[in-house]
């Protein structure tokens, strides 16, 4: 089975969570001993204890379980550490300055969020969550309060990894061709195990899969001389359990950009070798344990083969396994770093879509993630506002609330965990307007929208904007068909704000006005306006209104943005940006909710002349009148101490008339980004200038 969601993490979405820039794995000399507490008492957290205890720079000074009594055998096995009862009083001891988060992979995200909190840098046991949205959580979490975030694969510290990484960077084996990857293991079936239950993320994919596509993905990026490489597809087959319905075998199988081809293999209920193979055009390496390689003085052996011969390669280290984790670490907070180069926090938010991806292949969704299961934050608080949460609001005409002026756009999230993720640290940040429509993947993301919205108790601090009557379906009829469709799946009975998604210019404009005025009437819409409707049909639509005593359009919401719309984005798109359209809107006052309001990305770095690898970017934006719109807003974002799509975006909610500027953030890294234009302030010359409308002011 083919899954897609790989499309929503994007490499450049990815990128924008990055903490640091990746480094060789070098270590200063240290003058201190890192502070190590343990979050958990279990198995694994014994076996990082051991490690700690062999570490060269890394000492446990504190243990935290869920009793005392448990807190208290464990320390007295472990050298005697600090003992506490409870992970709260773990992450208060000032002597700890890291902690090793050991809790079943359900938990790992409301303790990652904690400990970055208590400003505790943070090795977090693998997989780091149940999903890529609670990896991006934590890693936000980690980035917001300046703390270290890596995921515990040991492996990659290990010097055998950069030993097989060194020789496929070399071209030992030729180009790179297939990986083939297994880990897997046959555990007796029980309820009561980790292993088997769905409510701890339970399977093979997340306990061990996640190894061989680690390795998959790693060797990709070494075949490209890169750190990693994430997959353009994944496809696999699995068998669930069928009491729990958690994996007791899957195989993947991963195609990279770069024609690599990775095959993947799990299980808990199935031994399997436990492997891996590289295969290039001219050779082949052969790792017989890549997972769990010997340390403390024992030689790892893996096989090179080539030119008919068996090449056997050793690789030998004093350090323990996990001292040598531990060890990284604290190397990186010796030079001031915020994640470790051998499992960067990009690489984990990669490897967690890939999990993803995986998992929806085989039809696995844990019963927590489905989205009527879905009941609490990532952080398993209560949804709050932040102290200090200031995205502005305007008013809308005939709609009693206040809209904010960045406005979610929900037209990319395909799973429950990940739209929450989004739209809770929006809601926290202050905002609380939404923008979905009919079309958007078929009613899934109404769907999800409206389930959030109950889930958390919202409606009635939320606006939410429904947009209907996409072509070919622009008529009367199909409106209200539409919009009883839309408020079922958002589970509302009105919407605040009713867009028609398009115009037909065969249909009277009166004839729009007198439905969307029944439906006022019967509670069903607010509010309503058009989307992509040109102003002289807007403007007609509201001549009509007044003449009949009726209400009129409140809002229009076509393309607006620093940039102009060379090209439409899509078929029936209607720009706004020209100096007529402004010259109207400034003398109507007709709040403008702003699409595209950042022009795709074309004031960031993805753009540029020589840049022509995004064709929706190059079609629909690239013009010599657009370069030098860029070209001042970069000089202006220098001078104000911003990004250039702070300046792009400021323009937008700078203008004489009512704006609003639909976002489309795909991680909460953008979301951040988005914000930074609300510090900005622009003079009217400043705007006209940008515009090319007069000289420097």
């Amino acid at each position: 089975m083919q899954c897609n969601l790989l499309g929503y993490f994007t490499s450049e979405a990815i990128a924008v969570i990055a903490l640091a820039r990746r480094t060789p794995l070098v270590w200063p000399p240290m003058t201190k001993k890192l502070g190590w507490g343990i979050l958990s008492t279990g198995r694994i957290a014994g076996v990082f204890a051991q490690g700690l205890a062999r570490a060269t720079n890394s000492r446990l000074v504190a243990v935290g379980s869920r009793t005392p009594e448990a807190a208290a055998k464990f320390a007295a096995a472990f050298g005697h550490p600090r003992a506490h009862g409870s992970y709260a009083a773990l992450l208060a001891d000032p002597e700890v300055e890291a902690v090793y988060i050991a809790v079943p992979h359900p938990a790992h995200v409301e303790w990652a969020i904690r400990a970055a909190e208590a400003g505790k840098h943070i090795l977090c046991e693998k997989p780091i969550g149940l999903n890529y949205a609670e990896a991006m959580v934590m890693a936000e979490a980690a980035r917001a309060n300046n703390v270290l975030l890596t995921e515990a694969f040991m492996y990659r510290c290990h010097p055998q990894t950069a030993k097989v990484v060194e020789l496929v960077k070399s071209g030992a084996i030729g180009e790179v061709r297939l990986v083939q990857a297994t880990f897997g293991f046959n555990a007796p079936f029980s309820a009561d195990s980790r292993l088997w239950a769905n409510a701890l993320g339970g399977g093979g994919i997340l306990d061990v899969g996640c190894y061989a596509v680690s390795f998959s993905r790693l060797i990709a990026g070494a075949m490209s001389g890169a750190p990693f490489l994430d997959p353009v597809s994944v496809t696999g087959a699995g068998q669930l359990h069928p009491e729990s319905g958690v994996d007791v075998v899957a195989a993947a199988t991963l195609k990279f950009a770069n024609g690599l081809v990775a095959q993947v293999a799990t299980s808990v209920g199935l031994s399997q070798d436990n492997s891996a193979r590289i295969y290039g055009t001219a050779g082949m390496i052969v790792v017989p344990s890549p997972w769990i390689p010997p340390s403390e003085g024992g030689e790892a052996k893996f096989f090179l083969h080539k030119d008919g011969k068996v090449e056997e390669i050793t690789v030998k280290t004093a350090e323990n396994l996990y001292g040598l984790e531990a060890d990284a670490v604290a190397a990186a907070l010796a030079r001031g770093e915020r994640e470790v180069s051998a499992m960067s926090v990009a690489d984990t938010l990669g490897n967690m879509a890939a999990l993803d991806a995986w998992r929806a292949a085989i039809g696995l969704t844990y019963e927590a993630e489905k989205p009527e299961k879905f009941l609490t934050t990532h952080s398993r608080r209560p949804l709050a506002r932040r102290a200090g949460a200031a995205i502005p609001t305007g008013t809308i005409p005939h709609l009693a609330k206040p809209v904010s002026r960045l406005i979610m756009g929900c037209d990319n999230t395909v799973t429950m965990p990940y739209s929450a993720a989004m739209w809770d640290d929006y809601f926290s940040r202050g905002g609380n307007a939404f923008d979905t429509a009919h079309v958007y993947w078929d009613g899934l993301q109404e769907k999800l929208l409206g389930q959030w919205i109950k889930n958390r108790g919202l409606r009635e601090e939320v606006a939410v904007i429904v947009k209907g009557a996409h072509t070919p379906w622009c008529t009367p009829e199909w409106l209200t068909k539409q919009l009883h469709e839309s408020l079922g799946r958002l589970q509302t009975t009105y919407a605040d704000i009713y867009m028609l998604h398009r115009d037909n210019l065969e249909v009277p404009v009166g004839e729009f006005v007198e439905v969307l005025n029944a439906h006022v009437q019967a509670g069903r819409i607010r509010a309503f306006g058009g989307s992509n409707w040109t102003l002289a049909r807007v403007a007609a639509a509201n001549r009509y209104a007044a003449r009949k005593g009726l209400q009129g359009f409140s809002v229009v919401s076509n393309n607006f943005s620093l940039a102009r719309m060379v090209d439409p984005v899509w078929a029936g798109c209607i720009a706004a940006s020209d100096k007529e359209s402004r010259r109207w809107l400034k003398k109507h006052q007709l709040p403008l909710l702003a699409w595209s309001s950042q022009a795709r990305g074309f004031f960031t770095d993805r753009a540029g002349r020589d840049k022509l690898g995004d064709e929706q970017l190059t079609r629909c934006w690239y013009a010599d009148d657009n370069f030098a719109r860029r070209e001042r807003a970069i000089e202006l974002a220098k001078k104000k101490g911003v990004p250039p799509i702070a300046i792009a975006a400021a323009y937008v909610l700078a203008q004489p008339f009512p704006t609003f500027a639909l976002i489309g953030p795909r991680v909460i890294g953008e979301t951040v980004s988005s914000l930074v234009c609300l510090g900005v302030t622009l003079t009217p010359k400043e705007v006209a200038w940008l515009n090319l409308e007069r000289a420097r002011p």
